[in-house]
């Protein structure tokens, strides 16, 4: 008899490998391709889909992720599951309000980064989901994207929160139905 192994919460990096399914669309693709993508193993690839069908996040095929489901998740769960309280001052990669996109709609002084070396902007530090996420957003614009939207639900003010909820919604292409309760 198969026993299917305890489900012992979600995981940071499970985000990232969501995000990531989504925007490979109807891309074929191997575990192996995601953990390339994202610099995870691909056993913690294939854990992390794991963990995320149980979550009722992904199909039982784990090809398709439950866009409501995984909406609803970051808007309602994520800051709660995932605390973040921004650190010291830092270089790094922008995040959160301070990624280039969110510019059009936020205006602060106050810089967010992902600590690298290689950044080029001094704010306050923002852990990662993730050990290797800096390298899976240097080559991936729109996963860089997401992942600066979901830092603002994150440590966001209300209005920052709702301009990144909509962008995700249009970005996850999740259906825009009643107001955002916060």
């Amino acid at each position: 008899m198969f026993m299917r192994r305890k489900h012992n919460g979600m995981r940071p990096q499970d985000i990232a490998v969501l995000l990531k399914v989504i925007i490979l669309g109807d891309k074929k693709w191997q575990l192996k391709d995601l953990a390339n993508a994202l610099f995870i193993s691909i056993s913690e690839i294939s854990e992390s889909l794991e963990r995320s069908q149980f979550a009722q996040l992904i199909d039982h095929t784990k090809r398709k992720v439950h866009r409501q489901n995984l909406m609803d998740f970051l808007l309602y769960g994520l800051k709660y599951v995932f605390p973040l309280q921004p650190g010291v001052l830092t270089r790094g990669i922008p995040t959160a309000h301070s990624h280039p996109f969110m510019k059009q709609f936020i205006s602060s002084e106050a810089m967010f980064v992902w600590p690298s070396v290689d950044g080029e902007v001094i704010g306050q530090a923002i852990e990662p989901l993730y050990p290797n996420q800096i390298q899976a957003i240097g080559q991936d614009d729109e996963l860089y994207k997401l992942l600066a939207l979901v830092d603002v639900i994150r440590v966001g003010k209300r209005r920052e929160v709702e301009v990144a909820a909509e962008e995700l919604k249009t970005n996850l292409k999740v259906a825009a139905g009643s107001k955002l309760n916060f």
